[in-house]
């Protein structure tokens, strides 16, 4: 117990102290994550939209794999995207493997699939009578659509929050991807599970504390955000 209280005690010093090595991960983590969830945001939303609003064939078939991505492992999207980039891949001479860059890949293909599929089912039943009155008072089409992702807007929110969720919690895939090289590629979670393994718990628990505190705040900002600007 005594030895938990320490610990603790030290992670809290690490935190308040602004101590350089924890102040470089969790950044690095934030702008990673932050970048990836406006990737997944940026395809999601729309292609969401399309799911729950349009009617076309095949719909049933795309929406089966949107679904079956939900759960898709993080070490499967990890080597899939490995394997296209590494330099014997396909895409090799991008030279992005071991670089921030190739985290925000991964992690963007992990959040894409939440923040669509929670997008698909927030439009999927929304009033289409909002729909055809836009449409009869002179609306264009995009207009009209405007007004239904407003109506959806919570839910929306709560897809990205979502997909943020997942892509600053992962591991297997940053860690695959990035390297875990120090203050390059190192994430809290991958420099968490190495400061760990090395017996250096005080640190690990300073980084997860901060993990927990960056969701935390990232949500009640989103929230205040989203009440206040509408």
């Amino acid at each position: 117990m005594n030895y938990l209280i320490g610990a603790l005690a030290k992670a809290i010093s690490l935190i308040v102290s602004l101590e350089p090595s924890v102040v470089a991960v969790a950044s690095l983590s934030l702008r990673l994550a932050l970048t990836s969830t406006l990737i997944a945001g940026i395809i999601g939303i729309p292609f969401g939209f399309l799911l729950g609003t349009c009617n076309f064939r095949g719909r049933s078939l795309v929406t089966s794999i949107v679904n079956t991505f939900l759960s898709i492992p993080t070490v499967v999207v990890g080597l899939g995207v490995y394997s296209m980039i590494s330099r014997r891949g396909p895409l090799g001479e991008w030279g992005i493997l071991f670089t921030p860059a190739a985290i925000v890949l991964g992690q963007s293909i992990l959040a894409t699939p939440m923040v669509t599929a929670l997008t698909m089912n927030a439009t999927r039943d929304l009033d289409r009578n909002l729909w055809n009155t836009a449409l009869s008072l002179g609306a264009s089409q995009g207009q009209a659509a405007v007004l239904l992702v407003l109506q959806a807007r919570f839910a929306i929110v709560g897809a990205l929050v979502a997909g943020f969720g997942r892509v600053i919690a992962e591991v297997g895939s940053s860690m695959m991807l990035g390297g875990n090289i120090e203050l390059y590629t190192r994430t809290l979670t991958t420099a968490i599970a190495l400061e760990s393994s090395k017996g250096e718990f005080a640190f690990a628990l300073a980084l997860g504390i901060i993990l927990l505190l960056i969701s935390f705040i990232v949500n009640g900002l989103l929230h205040y955000f989203l009440v206040h600007s509408l």
